[in-house]
């Protein structure tokens, strides 16, 4: 007699996440979905959750493939506790729970915490080194079809706090506090892009991203093994930095990160994230973003910030002394243009018809400088570097293996549902791979014994492939001067 645990190999990905991971967290957290005493008896929402995690693990879209495919694949028979005579649920089970019993709940945002949690109490997460990011993904939706909107435009929530420092700047040189705007009646609006599929989604239109309706995927990843402790999902047209401190204190407040330092790239250089990250002692490690200005003039790296003194002094000596402070929060520095105009390098200075070159500092400049001075030293470049191998990775491994190119469904909650459960796949298969490795090699050390092995038998051969080496080269030089004497 053959069993169907025989068909199934022991090094099959499904049977070690079987056999190393604990799913009991999923009936919790679906429980109250399900009601005890009306209905029909309903599918186990084990083998439910456990369907859909097949589908996300190997990148298969459809759920009609997916009972195509857990029909005749025994290894997902196995997985989800079915002998080769139990009948599959039918694709239309999944839809309709997602429709019905999953819409407008939490319950992937949950298990993906749940998961998380597992992950810290095994201490494959410490929360220290974060790494963020976010990707795009193709809505569901013709960029064709669309309707023009006017939108109120986003007001920035720390700007009663910028309005503050601006006041004590002023005021610490000697000038008068700006007189407060008043609030317009009607709120500035601008018009956007909106999809008539998919009214959710953002129009995104970035240099060298693709053009359309899109969502983004703002994700967090934990430096000590990669596995992702935060996604959120929001439409394509909202930028990276807009999102970023409400999702780090979400992350600080759930799972109690003690955070050290944090790796962005360039998106996100904005003065008050900078102030907000340095007054919580986090280091912040950000990507190089070449500065702006007009080509062939000076940038404002060439000019120097003396801050005893509270001035610029330029390449050629000569003093930008403080001029203002706007309502922006920038600290304005002028030259004097008696000297600037017989200056030899004037045209390589500044375009002014006035003669005078002009400096804008922010008054969160010292955030902003201390995160430049971070970024050249060998931690910051180390942080640099482990993006490619984290964060970027997560993102890459996601969309060739995963299926995560696009959004499988319409509406920002249903696809934050598909980013979470991509999520739930990415640290499980990562987290058993460090348990099965532990299990294999618990002290650390096979691939040591390995390489240690294998140059026991190679340095002695290492003095015979040198001369042979040299040999050769010394061959191929009498060969080009015996040419050469030829001609």
């Amino acid at each position: 007699m053959v069993y169907i645990d025989q068909l199934v190999p022991q090094d099959h990905l499904l049977r070690k996440i079987e056999e190393n991971f604990d799913f009991s967290f999923v009936r919790q957290r679906m429980e109250p979905l399900y009601c005890k005493d009306n209905g029909r008896p309903a599918i186990d929402p084990l083998v439910l959750f456990k369907m859909l995690f097949i589908g996300y693990v190997y990148g298969i879209r459809s759920e009609r493939r997916l009972e195509q495919e857990i029909r005749v694949n025994m290894a997902y028979r196995w997985f989800l506790n079915m002998n080769l005579r139990d009948s599959v649920p039918d694709h239309s089970t999944i839809s309709q729970n997602r429709r019905r019993r999953f819409n407008g709940s939490d319950v992937f945002r949950q298990m993906f915490d749940d998961v998380v949690c597992q992950a810290i109490e095994r201490k494959y997460i410490d929360g220290k080194i974060l790494f963020r990011d976010s990707t795009h993904l193709k809505a569901n939706a013709n960029k064709k079809k669309l309707i023009r909107e006017m939108v109120s435009e986003n007001t920035k929530d720390y700007l009663d706090e910028l309005d503050e420092a601006i006041d004590e700047d002023r005021k610490a040189h000697g000038k008068k506090p700006l007189p407060k705007l008043e609030k317009p009646e009607e709120e500035p609006q601008r018009e956007i892009k909106v999809s008539t599929t998919d009214p959710d989604s953002g129009y995104m239109a970035r240099t060298n991203k693709p053009e359309g309706f899109h969502y983004l995927d703002h994700r967090t990843c934990d430096n000590k093994n990669n596995l992702i402790t935060d996604v959120h999902v929001t439409p394509g047209n909202i930028a990276d930095s807009t999102v970023f401190l409400g999702r780090l204190e979400h992350q600080i407040e759930r799972f109690g990160f003690e955070v050290e330092a944090v790796a962005l790239d360039a998106g996100y250089h904005n003065h008050h994230i900078l102030k907000t990250l340095g007054e919580k002692d986090i280091t912040a490690v950000i990507s190089y973003r070449k500065p702006g200005g007009a080509k062939g003039l000076y940038r404002r790296g060439r000019f120097t910030y003396i801050g005893e003194a509270d001035h610029y002094v330029c390449p050629e000596g000569q003093v930008l002394k403080y001029q203002t402070t706007n309502r922006f929060g920038f600290r304005t520095y002028v030259s004097n243009p008696s000297i600037c105009c017989n200056c030899a390098h004037l045209s390589e200075c500044t375009t002014s018809k006035k003669f005078q070159k002009i400096i804008e500092r922010h008054v969160w400049e010292p955030y902003a400088e201390k995160a430049k001075d971070v970024r050249t030293t060998e931690f910051g470049k180390y942080l640099r570097r482990r993006r490619s191998e984290t964060i970027e990775r997560s993102f890459a491994d996601a969309k060739e293996l995963h299926g995560y190119r696009y959004a499988r469904f319409r509406g920002r909650e249903k696809v934050e549902s598909q980013a979470l459960m991509t999520a739930i796949v990415q640290n499980v298969i990562k987290m058993v791979r460090i348990m099965t490795k532990d299990k294999t090699d618990p002290d650390g050390t096979g691939d040591k014994r390995i390489s240690t092995h294998i140059s026991a038998y190679f340095w002695p051969f290492w003095d015979l492939i040198r001369l042979i080496l040299d040999a050769r080269v010394k061959v191929q030089k009498l060969q080009k001067y015996s040419l050469a004497n030829d001609c």
